[in-house]
């Protein structure tokens, strides 16, 4: 009897992450290692269950969609007003410093100007969606350090417009004058539209309300309201990301939509496991075991450097030391876009072929390590996060 091909893989994988989360869980390590290394081991690097890591990719850039629609229907939007001073100064002086820090080195080794500024941008650029999904699990979304840290995320993925700009600059091939004006007026856009947001009691979409009788449409209307915003984000060469927090904050503001999170609960579970599971098949393996010693200093390097560059940022807002390093903590790690802008230095000829696979595995086992790093950092530091309920019930 002819079953299909693609069967054999998703048992595999489902299995394999079973019994790893399983495992993880019972010696309360997060879930997120556990989807990091099911990936490595049924990707091309071990079993080769899944060999086109591009459709993995894509099916995990939905999972932070539906991340960041998730956050977005949490957030507050007061503790988000009052945290934008802090995460724009923030995010300005992490990407200054980390570009002086990637100066201070590349000039003992020779490097470009063009090499140095791609550089210290990759690196000051952290994940949101391995930050925000160990927040939850932390169950620290709501407390001060989580608030900061949502808003340095959500400035870092504006900042990659520029970004991106300047690389393109750097380029002989130059930039489009159109599609920098889009990026532009776009990024106004979603300013001006959260800062509506913001000041709304509630806002209403009597057509959503009619899909509150039948479940199946229900779940069609969630991935709309979800996927909608997102498309406009990604038509106008922002962040998906971003488009799909404006649209989690904007459900938000409905009355009555417990519903649209419901129906998307599953999917949001599937696809972000599916994003970490890609982040495994990156690692590899053979690389990485023939530059241990070179990955693990440069790992080593990022983290610790990464974490006093964004203390020093927060401390200087006037946060507490012991808030400042574990929200440093959180950002230390590399983050996903990363992945972009070392893919154009790439493409432009800023980074060789050898730099870039380093690039690449400093970012995965940063990825890989963070989740370690946080837990760290916990046990050192006293009672880092105090949960916004029990300030409120003081």
């Amino acid at each position: 009897m002819h079953f299909d091909p693609i069967l054999p893989a998703v048992v595999g994988t489902t299995l394999i992450g079973l019994l790893l989360s399983l495992l993880f869980r019972q010696f309360k390590l997060p879930l997120v290692l556990a989807y990091i290394l099911t990936g490595l081991i049924v990707g091309p690097q071990c079993l080769s269950l899944i060999n086109d890591i591009d459709v993995i990719e894509t099916m995990g850039s939905l999972g932070v969609i539906l991340l960041l629609f998730f956050i977005g229907m949490e957030v507050s939007p007061d503790k988000l007003r009052r945290s934008w001073r802090v995460s724009i100064t923030s995010t300005g002086l992490q990407i200054i410093l980390c570009v002086a820090c990637v100066y201070l080195v590349g000039s003992l080794l020779d490097w470009s100007l063009q090499r140095i500024v791609l550089l210290g941008f990759v690196l000051s650029l952290s994940s949101t969606a391995v930050v925000l999904k160990l927040m939850q699990d932390n169950n620290e979304l709501h407390s001060e350090q989580g608030q900061h840290v949502l808003g340095i995320l959500l400035v870092q993925d504006l900042a990659v417009i520029p970004m991106v700009i300047v690389i393109g600059i750097m380029d002989e091939t130059g930039v489009q004058s159109d599609v920098i004006a889009m990026q532009v007026g776009a990024g106004i856009g979603v300013l001006i539209l959260v800062r509506w947001l913001l000041n709304q009691e509630y806002v209403e979409f009597r057509w959503l309300n009619k899909l509150k009788v039948n479940h199946e449409l229900q779940v069609f209307g969630a991935l709309l309201c979800c996927f909608g915003l997102a498309l406009v984000s990604g038509l106008m060469h922002l962040s998906t990301a971003l488009g799909a927090f404006v649209g989690g904050m904007l459900v938000a503001k409905m009355k009555d939509s417990l519903w649209i999170r419901s129906s998307l609960e599953a999917f949001h579970v599937v696809f972000i496991a599916l994003f970490f599971m890609s982040i495994g098949m990156l690692l590899n393996v053979h690389f990485i075991v023939q530059n241990s010693t070179l990955l693990a200093s440069l790992l080593f390097l990022v983290l610790v450097g990464n974490t006093l560059i964004a203390t020093v940022t927060l401390r200087l807002l006037k946060i507490s030391w012991a808030k400042s390093l574990y929200a440093a903590a959180m950002l230390a790690q590399v983050g996903e876009f990363s992945f972009i802008l070392a893919t154009l230095g790439r493409q432009s000829k800023l980074i060789s072929d050898y730099g870039y696979h380093v690039t690449v595995a400093v970012i995965a086992l940063s990825l890989f390590a963070s989740p370690f790093w946080v837990a760290l950092a916990r046990k050192v530091l006293p009672a880092p996060c105090v949960p916004i309920a029990e300030d409120d019930n003081k």
